[in-house]
């Protein structure tokens, strides 16, 4: 599909990768890692046309579509966040849109010829079925029917990003290149994206810093790194082993290289000097001089160092909250995300606290230190927030920018500046070597905090709660901005870390390292679950987020088929068609034959289980996996029930 030789980027002096040859082949997903600064980014703007290489070539088909996705949002502000996902069909969005202006003009003047070939265009490129297609990539994405044909400036930031990766994924391309697509979405919406890309037949040439996402979609891994991209067979943990064994092979081929150069070394020293021995001692000299060590490259993965400690243990309570609400907003617009949260967090607990986006979750944290005084915190509208004896907690927020001040004056200081006032009684010796810990050279020491990349920023306001010393920790998404190097690091300083941790991310991978607790904040409350996240997914099933997502669009189709049925009876509402109506009574029918399976199963399991001796000879784990299953079945039936009922009163109104 995309072949590329004796590829080459530099910068000046820095050399980014030079005579890379590779193929990028369909129906493959590859993972491009590499640590910030390598060249991730660069490889897919080379590939996407958007930059060129320094040296070499890269060959693309011509009938090739490539799908890129996009972060400037703000050429789309005032469409419809419906119009902006087809858009990214460039060849039938077109086409839509002047068959529109054929048709308005028709009373004048219908052009039969050019509005039969603007219907093979569309009707070639499945057009009837993209608005519904669309809407299908906004849903699993979080972005909910009753707002896709707002505006797109009416969403935050965030959900706007949202909106660009579905306007690549609906455009169905030959290629995808996605760089960074899980940024800003939670993990429901993440889980969603891994399940489309599994079921993508073309290229797809992901960049991310999520460990679980990248085991879970690629089929390769790109790694760029030693100035070069080399590719490896399987997964993120695949390529782990794979490039460590590597390297301990080539190690071992140098240590002999070198243990055999030393033992003719010593054979010289030892008979130079004698004449019967002389002559081999010379020859050995030529040997030695023929002789080439080749020096293992130098990697461009660094990992900071981080050792989180806690200025005194806390009390056996550390913060408790009672009956908290808030909302932002006023009137319609009002935005109830906290209703009646009560908690307790102990000393020691490990609270992991999961959701999706809007849900409340970092308005939660921000409560909590409110309490504490801390500048950054918000007050709730009603409840109490109590703090234990002797606790100190450090806040690690989303906003970088307004944490470090880059937003005043204060942009204009040094990150040596910055972190000497959380430790004004220490040398500049202390200041500098705590930085050095977190990757900033004795040049870098002297940046200005308006120039810090997102990474830089993390790794500096981690630097704060290291020399702090807080007994608490409360993190909101700490590794947004990180590289892979930079969350293995921190995962490993917060394993050691003997304070509490509370703690927001979407990287299901980090979750599952350090949470002993899951507080996951839904539509329908708070799920309070002492123990891991592969616990909590065990006792849940690892589908029951996916339930939510069928009931809530259950609901979106409710609504819009009441919606139609008023619209109707006031006269409104035009006739359905009849490509609607199949597509409506074949999406009925995949959904019976769901239930149908399922139902099924479900008998199957409950005869097993009728059977007196079973228990008797299934181990526990068995009965274990057969219950599991059993009510992950149950939650999808009743899912897949609220969709056909949905489904049908649609029916039933354009009938």
């Amino acid at each position: 599909m995309i072949s590329i030789s004796n590829l080459g980027k530099f910068f000046g002096e820095q050399t980014l990768f030079e005579n890379v040859s590779i193929q990028f082949n369909p129906g493959e997903r590859y993972g491009i890692v590499g640590a910030n600064g390598s060249g991730k980014s660069t490889l897919l703007k080379i590939l996407a046309g958007e930059e060129g290489p320094s040296e070499g070539n890269v060959s693309v088909p011509k009938t090739a579509r490539l799908g890129v996705l996009k972060q400037d949002h703000f050429a789309y502000e005032e469409e419809a966040i419906l119009d902006v996902v087809m858009m990214g069909h460039e060849e039938l969005w077109t086409a839509m849109e002047e068959k529109e202006k054929v048709l308005a003009n028709a009373d004048k003047e219908f052009d039969a010829d050019r509005y039969s070939e603007l219907e093979d265009v569309i009707m070639a490129n499945d057009g009837y079925a993209m608005e519904a297609r669309a809407g299908e990539i906004l849903e699993g994405l979080g972005i909910q029917t009753e707002v896709h044909r707002n505006p797109l400036s009416t969403l935050s930031g965030g959900f706007k990003l949202r909106v660009l990766l579905a306007q690549v994924l609906a455009a169905e391309p030959d290629v995808l290149i996605l760089d960074e697509p899980t940024n800003h979405l939670d993990i429901l919406s993440i889980r969603w994206l891994e399940k489309f890309l599994e079921g993508y037949r073309g290229c797809s040439l992901v960049v991310s810093h999520d460990h679980r996402f990248l085991d879970n979609v690629s089929t390769w891994i790109a790694d760029v790194d030693y100035e070069t991209i080399l590719l490896y067979k399987g997964n993120y943990s695949a390529f782990e082993r794979q490039k460590q064994e590597e390297r301990d092979r080539r190690e071992h081929e140098i240590n002999k290289q070198e243990k055999k150069k030393a033992e003719q070394q010593a054979f010289i020293d030892r008979f130079k000097a004698k004449a019967s021995k002389a002559r081999q001692a010379q020859s050995k000299v030529k040997l030695i001089e023929r002789m080439e060590v080749i020096e293992l490259p130098k990697s461009s993965r660094r990992w900071p160092r981080f050792n989180f400690q806690q200025v005194r243990p806390t009390g056996k309570l550390v913060v408790e909250a009672e009956g908290i609400n808030k909302s932002y907003g006023e009137g319609d617009a009002k935005n109830q995300v906290l209703h009646d949260v009560k908690l307790e967090i102990r000393r020691g607990d490990r609270v992991a606290i999961i959701g999706p986006n809007g849900i409340g979750k970092s308005t939660l944290l921000k409560v909590l230190v409110n309490a504490k005084d801390i500048p950054w915190g918000t007050p709730p509208d009603e409840g109490d927030v109590d703090w234990g004896h002797e606790t100190y907690p450090g806040y690690f927020a989303q906003d970088h920018k307004e944490q470090l001040g880059t937003d005043g004056p204060g942009a204009k200081r040094t990150i040596e500046e910055w972190l000497w006032d959380f430790c004004p009684g220490e040398p500049v010796g202390f200041v500098r070597g705590q930085l050095g810990a977190v990757l900033f050279t004795k040049e870098e020491v002297k940046k200005k905090l308006s120039s810090l990349s997102g990474g830089e920023a993390s790794r500096l306001i981690l630097a704060r709660q290291v020399v702090e010393k807080p007994n608490v920790l409360i993190l909101d998404e700490p590794t947004n901005h990180l590289d892979l190097e930079a969350i293995d690091s921190l995962v490993k300083a917060l394993d050691k870390y003997e304070g509490t941790l509370i703690f927001v991310s979407h990287d299901r991978w980090f979750v599952n390292r350090l949470a002993t607790r899951i507080l996951e904040i839904s539509e329908n409350g708070i799920n309070d679950f002492e123990g891991t996240y592969e616990e909590y997914l065990e006792k849940l099933g690892d589908d029951h987020l996916d339930s939510d997502v069928v009931l809530r669009k259950a609901r979106a189709d409710k609504k819009k088929a009441k919606e139609a049925k008023a619209a109707a009876a006031n006269g409104q509402g035009p006739g359905a068609s009849k490509n609607e109506l199949k597509k409506l009574e074949r999406q009925r029918d995949e959904i019976t034959k769901k239930i149908e399976k399922a139902e099924n199963r479900v008998g199957e399991i409950n005869e097993v289980f009728c059977d007196p001796s079973y228990f008797e000879k299934a181990s526990p784990k068995e009965v274990r996996k057969l219950e599991t299953e059993q009510k992950k079945l149950k939650g999808e039936i009743e899912a897949w029930m609220a969709e056909w009922e949905g489904v049908e009163e649609r029916i039933g109104e354009l009938v």
